[in-house]
C-alpha cells in the first residue's frame, strides 16, 4: 500500500518522538504476548514425546491420562508428568510453557495456605493469589481481557459519538438542539447506579459490560465531533461536493470524517487507558466481570484484603502503571504527530 507523503511525514515525525515510538513497540509485544498467551502461560504441555511420537496439546483437543500411560481418564497433568518422565529416564520428555500454570487453576499446599510468595523453584514468579492462583497467570490474561474490553468499547463508542456528533455539527438548527438536550439528560444519569442495579438483577458478562458502557461513553467524542463538523462544513471542498450534487449521507462519512481522523486518532490511545481504568475500577467494587474472570481489579481487591501478601498488590500495580504509562505515551506522540504546528518537543 502506498502512503501519500503527508501521512509518512507523520510516520516519521511519530517515530522520532523517542519516548512514544518505544512505548509503541513495548505495547505492540504485550498485544502480541498476550494473544498468544496459552504458548507462554498454561498448564498444558507445549509438545509431549511420548513412544516416538509428538503431541502438541496447547490448541487441540483434551488429552486423557491414558494417552501417556497414565490411570486416568481426565485431562493429563503435564507437570506430573513431566517429572514422571524426567525420572524414568526412557527418552520421553514433555516442553512446558515458562509459567506451566492457567489462570483458573488452583495449586495448594498439604501444610500451607495461599497466598503463596513468589517462587521461581515452584515457578510462582510473583507468588499466588488468597486461593492458590497463580499472579502471572491472572495477570496475563486479565491483561488481554482488559485490552480487549477497551478496544471493543472504544470502537463501538466511537461509532455511536462520531456518527452522532458529526450530524449535530453538519445539520445544526433544531437538530443540533434537539440532541444537546438529550446529552445533557443523559450526562446526568448517574452510571454506577445504573451499573448497581443491573447487577442486582443479572450478573453483567463480557459483551453486557461493554453494552452499558457504550451506552454512556459515547458523549465525549460527540462534543468533539460536533465542533470539529461545524468547522469542516464551511470548506471549500464541502461546498464543492454540494454542488456536484453529493447527498448529506455521502458528504458526512466520504469528506467530512475522514478529514477528521487526525481527531479520532489522537483520542483513540486516552480512550483505550480509560476504558482499562474503567473496567478494573469495576471489578474492583465487585460489579464487573463475574468470578473466577481473569481481573485486575479483583487481584486489587484481594491485595487490599491480604495486605501482608505485599506480592498481590505489588505486582497489580506495578502492571497496570507500566500499561497505563505505555499508553499515555503512545498518545502523547500520536497527538504530536498529528498536530500541524509541532509546537512541542518529546525527547
Amino acid at each position: 500500500m502506498k502512503l501519500n507523503p503527508l501521512t509518512r511525514r507523520k510516520i516519521k515525525r511519530f517515530k522520532s518522538i523517542k519516548r512514544g515510538y518505544s512505548s509503541f513497540l513495548i505495547f505492540v509485544v504485550m498485544l502480541v504476548a498476550s494473544l498468544f498467551a496459552e504458548v507462554l502461560v498454561n498448564n498444558r504441555a507445549l509438545i509431549v514425546h511420548y513412544e516416538g511420537k509428538y503431541y502438541f496439546p496447547t490448541y487441540g483437543h483434551m488429552l486423557p491420562g491414558t494417552n501417556f500411560g497414565q490411570d486416568y481418564e481426565y485431562e493429563t497433568d503435564y507437570r506430573e508428568l513431566a517429572a514422571r518422565f524426567k525420572a524414568e529416564n526412557s527418552g520421553n520428555w514433555v516442553l512446558l510453557p515458562p509459567v506451566p500454570f492457567n489462570p483458573y487453576e488452583n495449586d495448594l499446599k498439604e501444610d500451607a495456605f495461599p497466598p503463596f510468595p513468589p517462587s521461581a523453584r515452584e515457578k510462582h514468579y510473583l507468588g499466588t493469589d488468597a486461593i492458590g492462583r497463580d499472579i502471572v497467570a491472572r495477570l496475563v490474561y486479565g491483561f488481554r481481557i482488559a485490552i480487549a474490553f477497551s478496544l471493543l468499547l472504544l470502537v463501538t463508542n466511537y461509532a455511536i459519538g462520531v456518527s452522532i456528533g458529526s450530524a449535530m455539527g453538519f445539520f445544526g438548527g433544531k437538530f443540533d438542539l434537539i440532541f444537546q438536550r438529550i446529552i445533557e439528560i443523559w450526562s446526568n444519569v448517574p452510571f454506577l447506579y445504573v451499573i448497581i442495579i443491573i447487577s442486582s438483577i443479572v450478573v453483567p458478562n463480557f459483551f453486557m459490560l461493554i453494552l452499558i458502557m457504550a451506552i454512556f461513553g459515547w458523549i465525549g467524542i460527540t462534543w468533539t465531533m460536533r465542533t470539529v463538523t461545524y468547522k469542516e462544513r464551511s470548506r471549500e471542498y464541502v461546498l464543492a461536493a454540494r454542488a456536484l450534487g453529493a447527498s448529506n449521507f455521502r458528504i458526512i462519512f466520504k469528506h467530512i470524517i475522514p478529514n477528521t481522523i487526525a481527531i479520532i486518532v489522537t483520542f483513540a490511545p486516552f480512550s483505550v487507558s480509560g476504558g482499562i481504568v474503567a473496567l478494573t475500577s469495576l471489578d474492583y467494587l465487585g460489579f464487573g466481570l463475574p468470578p473466577p474472570t481473569p481481573s485486575w481489579g479483583e487481584l486489587i481487591q484481594q491485595g487490599w484484603t491480604n495486605l501482608d501478601a505485599w506480592w498481590i498488590s505489588g505486582s497489580v500495580i506495578g502492571a497496570m502503571v507500566i500499561t497505563l504509562m505505555v499508553v499515555t505515551f503512545i498518545g502523547e506522540a500520536v497527538r504530536e504527530a498529528f498536530d500541524p504546528k509541532l509546537h512541542t518537543t518529546y525527547e
